[in-house]
């Protein structure tokens, strides 16, 4: 097995070997500006680590890898248009750097670019491959519905929460690690326990995302601290929230909720405390806990090498602790 920061080169030297066309200019610049803001390259990543963890030549996976990685960057583009962000690892995103209307075609580009990549699959696994992105991609759809159904409801529950970031956010994950199983032919039940890591990978990591939200470092995060709060995105953290407040905690949430002139310091401030209030920090520290080890209980249903298992543990461990 590579290292991590291996994978992320080889992943890295794709990506910047993209050959864009020059015209028109506003489809295909947005596109390159993306992809070269960086990131950690996780899916693709996890999809050479994959391969290579059951036996096969990463070189094999990654052209499928470098489409997942594409497909993930245009779900961005849009969700940043129907999230009004204005910042995305560190930079304006696209639809505050050109326009609404850039940022939307643009990104139905990198879907068809996605696609064109991951067909390139070797002729022996592209049936299988295709049948699982298209399914993933599916999911990730309806997980962006319900996560905007969720904006005008005030009944969310957290384990339709949990299906929603399942959906959203974790299947892209699983896809990755089982996209790299595939070609590397593992059996059946190693594709289904490493497809189970990711999805509990994704987990985590979509809870801990909710967390730097809150309390993570502007510098290191890449985005604004408070974004969901001043959005009333029904996170991990709001709903428990909604729930576990009591007397003034609960008027009070109501009222920063139901305030849409509210200053962003004086909200994200107010509300951040009261999670503290709630026990929240804790609630959430236990949650990301819980899908970690479910992550590492389905890495050791797999039969990979003990260096390849130490490998994914590793990563896994890491990615949870991380603060950006």
């Amino acid at each position: 097995m590579k290292s991590y920061n291996d994978y992320l080169s080889i992943v890295n030297e794709r990506i910047a070997s993209i050959p864009y066309p020059e015209q028109p200019e506003q489809l295909y610049e947005p596109i390159a500006y993306t992809m070269a803001l960086g990131g950690k390259r996780l899916r693709p990543v996890l999809a050479l680590m994959a391969c290579e963890a059951f036996g096969g030549n990463c070189e094999q996976a990654l052209t499928p890898a470098i489409g997942l990685e594409m497909f993930h960057n245009f779900t961005l583009l849009h969700d940043d248009v129907m999230d009004r962000a204005d910042v995305r690892r560190g930079q304006p995103t696209v639809h505050r750097r050109w326009n609404d209307n850039v940022a939307i075609l643009s990104g139905d580009a990198m879907l068809t670019m996605a696609t064109q990549l991951i067909a390139r699959t070797g002729e022996q696994h592209l049936a299988a491959v295709l049948e699982l992105f298209n399914r993933t991609a599916m999911e990730i759809y309806e997980g962006q519905q319900w996560d905007m159904d969720f904006e005008v409801r005030r009944d969310v529950s957290v384990d339709e929460y949990i299906h929603m970031i399942r959906l959203k956010t974790s299947v892209l994950l699983g896809c990755a690690c089982r996209l790299g199983a595939i070609i590397a032919d593992a059996s059946a039940g190693d594709q289904q326990a490493i497809y189970d890591m990711g999805l509990n990978l994704g987990l985590a990591f979509q809870l801990q995302d909710d967390a730097l939200d809150v309390w993570g470092d502007a510098a290191t995060f890449g985005k604004e601290i408070g974004g969901d709060i001043m959005n009333n995105k029904k996170t991990f953290l709001l709903i428990n929230a909604m729930q576990r407040a009591t007397g003034d905690d609960a008027l009070e949430l109501r009222r920063w909720l139901n305030d849409p002139e509210a200053a962003r310091v004086s909200k994200v401030a107010a509300v951040t405390a009261l999670y503290e209030r709630l026990g929240l920090r804790e609630l959430s520290n236990e949650a990301i806990a819980h899908y970690n080890d479910l992550a590492l209980q389905a890495l050791d249903r797999t039969s990979m090498p003990q260096e390849a298992r130490e490998a994914f543990a590793a990563l896994i461990n890491r990615l949870v602790a991380r603060q950006s």
